[in-house]
């Protein structure tokens, strides 16, 4: 009798732990379609994947989603953000690619993985890694001098003019003062036009020697590109990059943008919250220093080819060009006060910081870069050596934008307890099963 208890006791367990498993099979009802449509794919052949492994992996998956849930309507309630497109990776899986709270406070609508943020100078990160492609076909040089590519341009006299390369202004290290004609950018003139104005500026230091960030000065590397291949850069950037990565909804000009049926309102501080403002019509004379629109899904996308998943699109050897360290950057830097911070470094495009992981106390990389444009504040952090990506973006200037790559690297670890294998789904054909 006690054996027959046991016997019934056990199956009605393993009825139970078949049931559940079927549940957490089905797709996520908050999943893009073609996501849902890989995890059905992924339930179907028998034998294909072992169950458990991809139990435990929704079952972290889920987690993960509450845990981010948590801590961006925390930020909604104490009015810190109005909304906000989240996407982490790692390896080829897309973990989360959500959106929190809404798209303007002026309308019910919410955030999702489809909606269009501007991305300000993460556009510049595009740019670095198009210029790698195309010096990796032998078109371009990062020892490529500006002034061969755009006569008009001078900076400080003939001497140091014939010295500037695509390496320094990919780098901020022209010699050019902070933020030199940002203000021309802002006014829409043609890029052409500005490279003429530098001969007007009086450089603060040889080329090379010093960091000083630019948007003017770093948007001439799309008009060398032009030049050296014979295409606009808004044309590069889509038939290299955003039409093999299927990143469908990402634009870079105005019309499209307002355009769009599922976009997220610039917003600023109010009396008592946030106010909706416009769009405006700036910097799409200057793509690649912060022209490009995008969304939370896309972005995931991004990040999963910067971690090597696309070689048929780029090789990994090429795509690290845009990350290796060009110059150190000094001062104060919000950046500077992530945990275990050591050095930063700007690469083409890239910061790239230095710290000591607290866990394994050794000195590991974070690919990093924040934007800023019409009101829109946004951060993308890679972490290489983890095989990890996340991106934050978000319609109003919030002060969580200097805290949150790091929040979120910290949920991560916390959800998956540092064990970074969980984030992977193998099905035990030998590759990993993306969840996009």
């Amino acid at each position: 009798m006690p054996r027959f208890k046991i016997f019934v006791g056990s199956a009605l367990l393993l009825v139970i732990i078949i049931l559940l498993a079927t549940r957490l099979m089905e797709p996520d009802p908050d999943m893009p379609n073609d996501s849902k449509d890989v995890a059905l794919k992924i339930a179907l052949p028998k034998n294909a994947f072992n169950k458990k492994d991809f139990l435990r992996y929704r079952l972290k998956q889920s987690e993960l989603k509450s845990a981010l849930s948590a801590y961006f309507k925390k930020a909604i309630v104490s009015g810190d953000i109005v909304g906000a497109g989240v996407s982490i990776v790692h390896g080829d899986s897309i973990l989360i690619s959500e959106g929190f709270g809404k798209r303007s406070v002026n309308s019910p609508e919410m955030v999702n993985d489809e909606t269009l943020f501007r991305l300000g100078s993460l556009s510049k990160g595009f740019a670095g890694v198009l210029a790698a492609q195309i010096k990796h076909e032998g078109k371009l040089d990062w020892n490529d001098k500006v002034r061969d590519y755009l006569p008009d341009f001078r900076l400080g006299d003939e001497k140091n003019t014939e010295h500037i390369t695509l390496a320094n202004i990919l780098s901020h290290t022209s010699g050019t003062p902070y933020h030199s004609f940002t203000n021309l950018v802002e006014a829409g003139l043609p890029l052409s036009d500005i490279a003429s104005r530098f001969r007007d500026i009086v450089p603060i230091s040889e080329p090379g020697m010093l960091y000083s960030y630019q948007n003017a000065m770093f948007a001439l590397c799309g008009e060398m590109m032009t030049r050296a291949t014979g295409q606009k850069i808004n044309t590069l950037l889509g038939d290299r990059l955003f039409k093999p990565l299927g990143m469908c909804t990402t634009t870079m000009d105005h019309e499209s943008l307002v355009g769009a049926a599922n976009i997220a309102m610039p917003h600023v501080r109010a009396r008592n919250g946030w106010r909706a403002t416009r769009l405006r019509n700036n910097y799409y004379n200057a793509i690649a220093a912060g022209g490009i629109s995008s969304t939370a899904l896309d972005m995931a996308r991004w990040m999963r080819f910067l971690l090597g998943n696309n070689p048929e699109i780029m090789d990994a050897s090429a795509i690290g060009e845009a990350f290796n360290p060009f110059v150190k950057i000094g001062g104060y830097k919000y950046y500077k006060k992530w945990p275990g911070h050591v050095a930063s470094y700007y690469g083409f495009g890239w910061r790239i910081h230095k710290y000591k992981d607290q866990d394994s106390q050794s000195i590991k990389t974070i690919w990093h870069h924040g934007g800023s444009v019409n009101n829109y504040r946004n951060e993308i952090g890679m972490y290489p050596e983890d095989d990890l990506g996340i991106c934050v973006l978000l319609n109003g200037h919030s002060r969580i934008a200097q805290r949150v790559i790091p929040d979120l690297n910290k949920i991560v670890r916390s959800v998956y307890s540092n064990n970074f294998n969980e984030l992977v789904f193998n099905d035990g054909l030998d590759h990993k099963v993306s969840m996009q």
